[in-house]
Protein backbone atom coordinates (compact mmCIF):
# COMPACT_ATOMS: atom_id res chain seq x y z
CA UNK A 1 0.00 0.00 0.00
CA UNK A 2 1.32 3.44 -0.89
CA UNK A 3 0.13 6.86 0.17
CA UNK A 4 1.07 10.47 -0.31
CA UNK A 5 1.05 10.94 3.45
CA UNK A 6 3.83 10.23 5.92
CA UNK A 7 2.33 8.09 8.69
CA UNK A 8 4.16 9.76 11.55
CA UNK A 9 4.59 8.27 15.02
CA UNK A 10 6.98 10.66 16.74
CA UNK A 11 8.36 8.92 19.82
CA UNK A 12 11.36 11.25 20.19
CA UNK A 13 9.19 14.36 20.37
CA UNK A 14 6.61 12.61 22.53
CA UNK A 15 8.86 10.86 25.04
CA UNK A 16 11.93 13.08 25.32
CA UNK A 17 10.75 16.52 26.32
CA UNK A 18 13.73 18.73 27.08
CA UNK A 19 15.94 17.00 24.53
CA UNK A 20 15.12 19.35 21.67
CA UNK A 21 13.66 22.69 20.66
CA UNK A 22 10.50 22.78 18.50
CA UNK A 23 11.31 24.74 15.36
CA UNK A 24 10.08 25.44 11.85
CA UNK A 25 12.05 25.29 8.60
CA UNK A 26 12.74 28.53 6.78
CA UNK A 27 10.55 29.31 3.79
CA UNK A 28 12.09 28.77 0.37
CA UNK A 29 11.31 31.47 -2.21
CA UNK A 30 11.30 29.21 -5.30
CA UNK A 31 11.30 25.48 -4.47
CA UNK A 32 12.37 23.03 -7.15
CA UNK A 33 12.57 19.26 -6.75
CA UNK A 34 16.03 18.19 -7.87
CA UNK A 35 16.04 14.57 -6.72
CA UNK A 36 13.53 12.04 -5.45
CA UNK A 37 14.54 8.56 -4.35
CA UNK A 38 11.62 6.50 -5.64
CA UNK A 39 12.92 3.21 -4.27
CA UNK A 40 13.25 4.68 -0.78
CA UNK A 41 9.84 6.36 -1.05
CA UNK A 42 8.34 2.93 -1.77
CA UNK A 43 10.14 1.48 1.27
CA UNK A 44 8.47 4.18 3.37
CA UNK A 45 5.06 3.36 1.90
CA UNK A 46 4.86 6.61 -0.04
CA UNK A 47 3.48 7.25 -3.52
CA UNK A 48 6.52 8.66 -5.33
CA UNK A 49 4.46 9.84 -8.31
CA UNK A 50 2.37 12.03 -6.03
CA UNK A 51 5.54 13.59 -4.58
CA UNK A 52 6.82 14.75 -7.95
CA UNK A 53 6.46 18.26 -9.28
CA UNK A 54 5.37 21.34 -7.37
CA UNK A 55 3.81 19.45 -4.46
CA UNK A 56 7.03 17.53 -3.79
CA UNK A 57 9.14 20.64 -4.22
CA UNK A 58 7.08 22.56 -1.64
CA UNK A 59 7.15 19.66 0.80
CA UNK A 60 10.85 18.85 0.54
CA UNK A 61 11.90 22.50 0.64
CA UNK A 62 10.02 22.91 3.93
CA UNK A 63 7.24 25.18 2.67
CA UNK A 64 4.42 22.69 3.16
CA UNK A 65 5.04 20.36 6.08
CA UNK A 66 3.32 16.99 5.84
CA UNK A 67 0.49 16.29 8.25
CA UNK A 68 1.74 14.84 11.51
CA UNK A 69 5.22 16.33 11.27
CA UNK A 70 6.58 17.83 14.48
CA UNK A 71 9.82 19.55 13.43
CA UNK A 72 12.39 19.75 16.20
CA UNK A 73 16.07 20.67 16.48
CA UNK A 74 17.82 17.99 18.52
CA UNK A 75 20.37 18.81 21.20
CA UNK A 76 23.76 17.10 21.26
CA UNK A 77 27.39 17.79 22.08
CA UNK A 78 30.54 16.36 20.54
CA UNK A 79 34.26 16.06 20.24
CA UNK A 80 35.29 17.75 17.01
CA UNK A 81 38.87 16.92 15.97
CA UNK A 82 39.51 15.96 19.59
CA UNK A 83 38.17 19.16 21.19
CA UNK A 84 34.95 18.96 23.20
CA UNK A 85 32.04 21.28 22.44
CA UNK A 86 29.39 20.89 25.16
CA UNK A 87 26.65 22.23 22.89
CA UNK A 88 26.38 21.60 19.17
CA UNK A 89 22.91 20.42 18.20
CA UNK A 90 21.01 20.64 14.93
CA UNK A 91 22.33 23.92 13.62
CA UNK A 92 20.89 23.43 10.14
CA UNK A 93 18.75 20.33 10.50
CA UNK A 94 15.30 19.44 11.77
CA UNK A 95 13.82 16.08 12.66
CA UNK A 96 10.32 16.09 11.13
CA UNK A 97 9.28 12.86 12.77
CA UNK A 98 9.37 9.09 12.50
CA UNK A 99 7.56 6.62 10.29
CA UNK A 100 7.28 2.84 10.30
CA UNK A 101 8.42 1.55 6.93
CA UNK A 102 7.02 -1.41 5.01
CA UNK A 103 9.41 -3.79 6.79
CA UNK A 104 8.30 -2.57 10.21
CA UNK A 105 11.41 -0.50 10.87
CA UNK A 106 11.17 2.87 12.57
CA UNK A 107 12.86 5.52 10.42
CA UNK A 108 13.60 9.19 11.10
CA UNK A 109 12.66 11.74 8.46
CA UNK A 110 14.83 14.84 8.76
CA UNK A 111 15.71 18.00 6.88
CA UNK A 112 19.26 19.26 6.41
CA UNK A 113 19.85 22.82 5.25
CA UNK A 114 16.43 24.08 6.35
CA UNK A 115 17.61 27.28 8.03
CA UNK A 116 18.77 28.66 11.37
CA UNK A 117 17.86 27.00 14.65
CA UNK A 118 18.72 27.88 18.27
CA UNK A 119 21.81 25.67 17.80
CA UNK A 120 23.18 27.43 14.70
CA UNK A 121 25.99 29.23 16.58
CA UNK A 122 26.03 32.14 14.15
CA UNK A 123 25.65 30.05 10.99
CA UNK A 124 22.94 30.58 8.41
CA UNK A 125 21.57 27.04 8.72
CA UNK A 126 21.47 26.67 4.95
CA UNK A 127 23.09 24.24 2.53
CA UNK A 128 24.20 24.32 -1.09
CA UNK A 129 23.00 22.16 -3.95
CA UNK A 130 26.44 20.56 -4.38
CA UNK A 131 26.96 19.33 -0.79
CA UNK A 132 23.39 18.01 -0.58
CA UNK A 133 23.67 16.14 -3.86
CA UNK A 134 27.03 14.76 -2.62
CA UNK A 135 25.02 13.09 0.15
CA UNK A 136 22.84 11.56 -2.55
CA UNK A 137 25.70 10.22 -4.66
CA UNK A 138 27.99 8.95 -1.93
CA UNK A 139 25.18 7.75 0.34
CA UNK A 140 23.49 5.80 -2.43
CA UNK A 141 26.85 4.44 -3.51
CA UNK A 142 27.55 3.22 0.02
CA UNK A 143 24.04 1.75 0.26
CA UNK A 144 24.49 -0.19 -3.00
CA UNK A 145 27.71 -1.64 -1.57
CA UNK A 146 25.67 -3.12 1.28
CA UNK A 147 27.01 -0.82 3.99
CA UNK A 148 24.62 0.57 6.65
CA UNK A 149 23.91 4.21 5.92
CA UNK A 150 21.47 7.04 6.20
CA UNK A 151 19.87 7.74 2.83
CA UNK A 152 18.64 10.72 0.89
CA UNK A 153 14.93 10.69 0.14
CA UNK A 154 14.92 14.00 -1.71
CA UNK A 155 16.80 17.20 -2.47
CA UNK A 156 14.92 20.39 -3.21
CA UNK A 157 16.45 23.59 -4.50
CA UNK A 158 15.32 26.64 -2.55
CA UNK A 159 15.74 29.36 -5.17
CA UNK A 160 18.03 31.41 -2.95
CA UNK A 161 21.77 31.80 -2.70
CA UNK A 162 24.06 30.40 -0.01
CA UNK A 163 27.35 32.16 0.65
CA UNK A 164 30.41 29.96 1.27
CA UNK A 165 33.81 30.21 -0.43
CA UNK A 166 31.64 31.37 -3.31
CA UNK A 167 27.95 31.89 -3.96
CA UNK A 168 26.03 28.61 -4.29
CA UNK A 169 22.43 27.80 -5.10
CA UNK A 170 20.63 26.69 -1.93
CA UNK A 171 19.07 23.30 -1.27
CA UNK A 172 17.44 21.19 1.42
CA UNK A 173 18.14 17.47 1.84
CA UNK A 174 15.56 15.10 3.27
CA UNK A 175 17.44 12.34 5.09
CA UNK A 176 16.15 8.98 6.31
CA UNK A 177 17.86 7.23 9.23
CA UNK A 178 17.20 4.47 11.74
CA UNK A 179 17.65 7.30 14.23
CA UNK A 180 19.74 10.42 14.70
CA UNK A 181 20.99 9.35 18.13
CA UNK A 182 24.72 10.03 18.29
CA UNK A 183 27.51 9.55 20.79
CA UNK A 184 27.27 13.32 21.18
CA UNK A 185 23.62 13.07 22.25
CA UNK A 186 24.69 11.18 25.36
CA UNK A 187 27.63 13.52 25.90
CA UNK A 188 25.28 16.51 25.96
CA UNK A 189 23.44 15.37 29.09
CA UNK A 190 26.38 13.69 30.75
CA UNK A 191 28.45 16.88 30.49
CA UNK A 192 25.65 18.75 32.28
CA UNK A 193 25.42 16.16 35.03
CA UNK A 194 21.76 15.61 34.14
CA UNK A 195 21.62 11.96 35.18
CA UNK A 196 17.84 11.72 34.95
CA UNK A 197 17.82 12.77 31.31
CA UNK A 198 20.83 10.59 30.58
CA UNK A 199 18.96 7.60 32.00
CA UNK A 200 15.87 8.55 30.02
CA UNK A 201 17.95 8.72 26.85
CA UNK A 202 19.52 5.32 27.47
CA UNK A 203 16.09 3.78 28.06
CA UNK A 204 14.84 5.31 24.82
CA UNK A 205 17.89 4.17 22.82
CA UNK A 206 17.69 0.63 24.17
CA UNK A 207 13.96 0.37 23.47
CA UNK A 208 14.48 1.64 19.93
CA UNK A 209 17.65 -0.15 18.87
CA UNK A 210 18.15 -3.06 21.27
CA UNK A 211 14.72 -3.97 22.65
CA UNK A 212 15.94 -7.35 23.89
CA UNK A 213 17.98 -5.43 26.49
CA UNK A 214 15.04 -3.47 27.92
CA UNK A 215 14.70 -5.64 31.02
CA UNK A 216 18.38 -6.50 31.36
CA UNK A 217 19.87 -5.33 34.67
CA UNK A 218 23.06 -4.26 32.87
CA UNK A 219 21.32 -2.66 29.89
CA UNK A 220 23.62 0.41 29.97
CA UNK A 221 26.72 -1.73 29.56
CA UNK A 222 24.78 -3.82 27.07
CA UNK A 223 24.03 -0.73 24.98
CA UNK A 224 27.72 0.23 24.96
CA UNK A 225 28.64 -3.29 23.87
CA UNK A 226 26.04 -3.30 21.06
CA UNK A 227 27.20 0.08 19.76
CA UNK A 228 30.79 -1.21 19.75
CA UNK A 229 29.73 -4.29 17.79
CA UNK A 230 27.84 -2.24 15.22
CA UNK A 231 30.65 0.26 14.78
CA UNK A 232 33.28 -2.48 14.43
CA UNK A 233 31.30 -3.98 11.57
CA UNK A 234 30.62 -0.60 9.97
CA UNK A 235 34.22 0.61 9.98
CA UNK A 236 35.47 -2.75 8.71
CA UNK A 237 33.08 -2.43 5.78
CA UNK A 238 34.33 1.09 5.09
CA UNK A 239 37.92 -0.12 5.10
CA UNK A 240 37.21 -3.00 2.74
CA UNK A 241 35.89 -0.64 0.04
CA UNK A 242 38.37 2.20 0.62
CA UNK A 243 35.84 4.68 2.03
CA UNK A 244 37.13 7.61 4.08
CA UNK A 245 34.46 9.36 6.13
CA UNK A 246 36.62 12.41 6.70
CA UNK A 247 35.05 13.85 9.86
CA UNK A 248 34.55 11.13 12.48
CA UNK A 249 33.62 13.48 15.30
CA UNK A 250 31.58 11.97 18.13
CA UNK A 251 28.52 13.84 16.88
CA UNK A 252 28.94 11.92 13.61
CA UNK A 253 28.94 8.43 15.17
CA UNK A 254 25.48 6.91 15.38
CA UNK A 255 24.15 4.53 17.99
CA UNK A 256 22.42 2.61 15.18
CA UNK A 257 25.66 1.80 13.35
CA UNK A 258 24.74 3.73 10.21
CA UNK A 259 27.09 5.95 8.22
CA UNK A 260 25.95 9.55 8.71
CA UNK A 261 26.95 13.05 7.52
CA UNK A 262 28.63 12.82 4.13
CA UNK A 263 30.71 15.97 4.29
CA UNK A 264 34.40 15.79 3.35
CA UNK A 265 34.10 12.10 2.49
CA UNK A 266 35.84 10.36 -0.42
CA UNK A 267 36.81 6.97 -1.78
CA UNK A 268 40.48 6.14 -1.97
CA UNK A 269 41.90 5.35 -5.41
CA UNK A 270 45.60 4.35 -5.33
CA UNK A 271 45.95 2.43 -2.09
CA UNK A 272 47.56 4.50 0.64
CA UNK A 273 46.95 3.85 4.35
CA UNK A 274 47.58 7.53 5.08
CA UNK A 275 45.09 8.78 2.50
CA UNK A 276 42.99 11.76 3.54
CA UNK A 277 41.12 14.32 1.50
CA UNK A 278 39.40 16.66 3.94
CA UNK A 279 40.58 20.25 3.67
CA UNK A 280 40.25 20.72 7.43
CA UNK A 281 41.99 17.51 8.54
CA UNK A 282 45.47 19.00 8.57
CA UNK A 283 47.05 16.35 10.78
CA UNK A 284 45.35 13.31 9.27
CA UNK A 285 43.34 12.54 12.39
CA UNK A 286 40.62 10.97 10.26
CA UNK A 287 42.85 9.45 7.58
CA UNK A 288 41.92 6.03 6.16
CA UNK A 289 44.10 3.92 8.45
CA UNK A 290 43.09 5.89 11.54
CA UNK A 291 39.37 5.17 11.19
CA UNK A 292 39.28 2.06 13.44
CA UNK A 293 41.43 3.87 16.02
CA UNK A 294 39.09 6.86 16.03
CA UNK A 295 36.05 4.62 16.28
CA UNK A 296 37.52 3.12 19.45
CA UNK A 297 38.37 6.60 20.77
CA UNK A 298 34.78 7.71 20.16
CA UNK A 299 33.44 4.64 21.94
CA UNK A 300 35.61 5.51 24.93
CA UNK A 301 33.91 8.91 25.00
CA UNK A 302 30.52 7.17 24.94
CA UNK A 303 31.65 4.98 27.83
CA UNK A 304 32.67 8.08 29.80
CA UNK A 305 29.27 9.62 29.19
CA UNK A 306 27.49 6.47 30.37
CA UNK A 307 29.75 5.91 33.39
CA UNK A 308 27.46 7.55 35.99
CA UNK A 309 24.66 5.17 35.04
CA UNK A 310 26.92 2.11 34.99
CA UNK A 311 28.30 2.98 38.43
CA UNK A 312 24.91 3.55 40.03
CA UNK A 313 26.37 5.64 42.85
CA UNK A 314 29.38 7.85 43.47
CA UNK A 315 31.33 5.51 45.71
CA UNK A 316 34.89 4.79 44.68
CA UNK A 317 34.22 1.06 44.54
CA UNK A 318 31.18 1.46 42.26
CA UNK A 319 32.99 3.84 39.94
CA UNK A 320 36.06 1.60 39.77
CA UNK A 321 33.93 -1.42 38.88
CA UNK A 322 32.06 0.54 36.21
CA UNK A 323 35.32 1.77 34.72
CA UNK A 324 36.68 -1.76 34.62
CA UNK A 325 33.58 -3.15 32.89
CA UNK A 326 33.45 -0.33 30.36
CA UNK A 327 37.17 -0.70 29.69
CA UNK A 328 36.63 -4.37 28.83
CA UNK A 329 34.19 -3.33 26.10
CA UNK A 330 36.54 -0.67 24.72
CA UNK A 331 39.51 -3.04 24.83
CA UNK A 332 37.48 -5.71 23.01
CA UNK A 333 36.79 -3.36 20.10
CA UNK A 334 40.06 -3.97 18.20
CA UNK A 335 39.35 -7.70 18.22
CA UNK A 336 35.78 -7.18 17.01
CA UNK A 337 37.02 -4.90 14.26
CA UNK A 338 39.88 -7.20 13.23
CA UNK A 339 37.49 -10.16 13.00
CA UNK A 340 35.01 -8.19 10.90
CA UNK A 341 37.78 -6.87 8.66
CA UNK A 342 39.21 -10.35 8.12
CA UNK A 343 35.78 -11.79 7.28
CA UNK A 344 35.47 -9.18 4.57
CA UNK A 345 39.01 -9.68 3.33
CA UNK A 346 38.56 -13.45 3.13
CA UNK A 347 35.49 -12.98 0.97
CA UNK A 348 37.43 -10.59 -1.28
CA UNK A 349 40.31 -13.10 -1.46
CA UNK A 350 37.90 -15.88 -2.41
CA UNK A 351 38.55 -17.90 0.74
CA UNK A 352 35.33 -19.78 1.23
CA UNK A 353 36.12 -21.59 4.45
CA UNK A 354 38.44 -20.97 7.36
CA UNK A 355 39.12 -22.05 10.91
CA UNK A 356 40.59 -20.00 13.77
CA UNK A 357 43.89 -21.69 12.98
CA UNK A 358 43.86 -19.91 9.61
CA UNK A 359 43.46 -16.44 11.10
CA UNK A 360 47.12 -15.51 11.43
CA UNK A 361 48.05 -16.75 7.99
CA UNK A 362 45.04 -15.17 6.30
CA UNK A 363 45.65 -11.86 8.05
CA UNK A 364 49.25 -11.94 6.83
CA UNK A 365 48.13 -12.85 3.30
CA UNK A 366 45.68 -9.94 3.18
CA UNK A 367 48.25 -7.59 4.71
CA UNK A 368 50.85 -8.57 2.13
CA UNK A 369 48.34 -7.92 -0.65
CA UNK A 370 47.68 -4.44 0.69
CA UNK A 371 51.41 -3.79 1.03
CA UNK A 372 51.78 -4.78 -2.62
CA UNK A 373 49.00 -2.41 -3.69
CA UNK A 374 50.62 0.39 -1.70
CA UNK A 375 54.15 -0.19 -2.97
CA UNK A 376 52.99 -0.01 -6.58
CA UNK A 377 50.25 2.63 -6.19
CA UNK A 378 47.58 0.25 -7.50
CA UNK A 379 43.99 1.37 -7.52
CA UNK A 380 42.36 -0.21 -4.46
CA UNK A 381 39.02 -0.99 -6.10
CA UNK A 382 40.37 -2.32 -9.38
CA UNK A 383 43.14 -4.27 -7.65
CA UNK A 384 40.60 -6.35 -5.76
CA UNK A 385 38.33 -6.62 -8.78
CA UNK A 386 41.07 -7.87 -11.09
CA UNK A 387 42.13 -10.39 -8.47
CA UNK A 388 38.77 -12.03 -9.15
CA UNK A 389 39.77 -12.30 -12.82
CA UNK A 390 42.96 -14.03 -11.72
CA UNK A 391 40.87 -16.49 -9.71
CA UNK A 392 39.04 -17.22 -12.95
CA UNK A 393 42.32 -17.94 -14.75
CA UNK A 394 42.90 -14.56 -16.39
CA UNK A 395 45.92 -12.82 -14.87
CA UNK A 396 46.43 -10.24 -17.60
CA UNK A 397 44.12 -7.48 -16.27
CA UNK A 398 45.73 -7.74 -12.83
CA UNK A 399 49.27 -7.69 -14.22
CA UNK A 400 48.40 -4.58 -16.22
CA UNK A 401 47.68 -2.71 -12.98
CA UNK A 402 51.15 -3.50 -11.63
CA UNK A 403 53.10 -2.41 -14.69
CA UNK A 404 56.77 -3.30 -14.21
CA UNK A 405 56.41 -5.28 -10.96
CA UNK A 406 55.77 -8.86 -12.11
CA UNK A 407 58.12 -10.56 -9.65
CA UNK A 408 56.52 -9.17 -6.50
CA UNK A 409 53.06 -9.89 -7.83
CA UNK A 410 53.94 -13.43 -8.90
CA UNK A 411 55.37 -14.27 -5.49
CA UNK A 412 52.20 -13.14 -3.75
CA UNK A 413 49.94 -14.88 -6.28
CA UNK A 414 51.76 -18.13 -5.59
CA UNK A 415 50.98 -17.84 -1.85
CA UNK A 416 47.37 -16.94 -2.54
CA UNK A 417 46.83 -19.80 -4.98
CA UNK A 418 48.33 -22.25 -2.51
CA UNK A 419 45.89 -21.06 0.15
CA UNK A 420 42.96 -21.36 -2.27
CA UNK A 421 44.07 -24.84 -3.36
CA UNK A 422 44.27 -25.97 0.27
CA UNK A 423 40.53 -25.49 0.70
CA UNK A 424 39.57 -26.63 -2.81
CA UNK A 425 36.45 -25.48 -4.59
CA UNK A 426 35.50 -24.51 -8.12
CA UNK A 427 37.52 -21.66 -9.64
CA UNK A 428 34.56 -20.10 -11.43
CA UNK A 429 32.47 -20.15 -8.27
CA UNK A 430 35.34 -18.61 -6.32
CA UNK A 431 35.71 -15.80 -8.85
CA UNK A 432 31.96 -15.16 -8.92
CA UNK A 433 31.91 -14.90 -5.14
CA UNK A 434 34.80 -12.44 -5.19
CA UNK A 435 32.99 -10.27 -7.73
CA UNK A 436 29.96 -10.13 -5.45
CA UNK A 437 31.99 -8.40 -2.73
CA UNK A 438 34.61 -6.44 -4.67
CA UNK A 439 32.86 -3.71 -6.66
CA UNK A 440 33.77 -2.58 -10.14
CA UNK A 441 32.23 0.82 -9.54
CA UNK A 442 32.51 3.19 -6.58
CA UNK A 443 31.70 6.92 -6.45
CA UNK A 444 34.86 8.07 -8.21
CA UNK A 445 35.82 11.45 -6.78
CA UNK A 446 36.43 13.26 -10.05
CA UNK A 447 33.07 12.10 -11.41
CA UNK A 448 31.30 13.12 -8.21
CA UNK A 449 32.77 16.59 -8.60
CA UNK A 450 31.85 16.68 -12.29
CA UNK A 451 28.23 15.78 -11.54
CA UNK A 452 27.97 18.27 -8.67
CA UNK A 453 29.48 21.09 -10.71
CA UNK A 454 27.03 20.45 -13.54
CA UNK A 455 24.08 20.47 -11.15
CA UNK A 456 25.19 23.44 -9.07
CA UNK A 457 26.64 25.71 -11.76
CA UNK A 458 24.48 24.87 -14.77
CA UNK A 459 21.38 23.20 -13.37
CA UNK A 460 22.25 20.10 -15.42
CA UNK A 461 21.20 16.96 -13.55
CA UNK A 462 22.02 14.44 -16.28
CA UNK A 463 25.58 13.65 -15.07
CA UNK A 464 24.13 13.04 -11.60
CA UNK A 465 21.46 10.73 -13.00
CA UNK A 466 23.98 8.81 -15.10
CA UNK A 467 26.25 8.37 -12.10
CA UNK A 468 23.39 7.19 -9.90
CA UNK A 469 22.45 4.59 -12.51
CA UNK A 470 26.02 3.26 -12.46
CA UNK A 471 26.32 3.31 -8.67
CA UNK A 472 23.16 1.28 -8.24
CA UNK A 473 24.85 -1.71 -9.93
CA UNK A 474 28.39 -1.59 -8.52
CA UNK A 475 29.21 -5.28 -8.91
CA UNK A 476 28.23 -5.63 -12.58
CA UNK A 477 30.66 -4.84 -15.42
CA UNK A 478 28.35 -3.17 -17.93
CA UNK A 479 29.74 -1.43 -20.99
CA UNK A 480 27.47 1.59 -20.59
CA UNK A 481 28.97 2.28 -17.15
CA UNK A 482 32.64 1.78 -18.07
CA UNK A 483 33.54 5.45 -17.59
CA UNK A 484 32.42 5.24 -13.96
CA UNK A 485 34.91 2.45 -13.26
CA UNK A 486 37.97 4.40 -14.39
CA UNK A 487 40.24 6.09 -11.80
CA UNK A 488 40.98 9.77 -12.09
CA UNK A 489 44.27 10.84 -13.64
CA UNK A 490 46.99 10.74 -10.98
CA UNK A 491 47.46 14.51 -11.21
CA UNK A 492 43.82 15.01 -10.24
CA UNK A 493 43.97 12.57 -7.32
CA UNK A 494 47.18 14.10 -5.98
CA UNK A 495 45.55 17.47 -5.32
CA UNK A 496 41.99 16.34 -4.61
CA UNK A 497 40.41 17.97 -1.55
CA UNK A 498 36.96 17.70 -0.03
CA UNK A 499 35.03 20.26 2.02
CA UNK A 500 32.40 20.09 4.75
CA UNK A 501 29.92 22.32 2.94
CA UNK A 502 28.86 24.02 6.18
Amino acid sequence: MTTTAFRFDNTYARELQGFFVPWKPAAAPAPQLLYLNRELAAELGLDAAALDGEAGAALFAGNALPEGAEPIAQAYAGHQFGGFSPQLGDGRALLLGEVIDRLGRRRDIAFKGSGRTPFSRGGDGKAGVGPMLREVLVGEGVHALGIPTTRALAVAGTGESVFRERVLPGAVLTRVALSHLRVGTFQFFSARGDIDKLRQLVDYAVARHDPDLVDAPDRVLGLLRRVAERQALLVAQWMNVGFIHGVMNTDNMTISGETIDYGPCAFMEAYDPDAKFSSIDHGGRYAYSNQPLIARWNLARLAEALLPLMAGDESEAAIAEAVARATEVIDAFPGLYAAALLRGQRAKLGLLSATPADDEGDTALAGSWLDLLHAHAVDFTLGWRRLADAADGNDAPLRALFGDAPEALEAWLARWRARCAAEGGDAAARAAGMRRVSPWIIPRNHLVEEALEAASDRGDLQPLQRMLAALQRPFEELAEHARHAEPAPQAVTACYRTFCGT
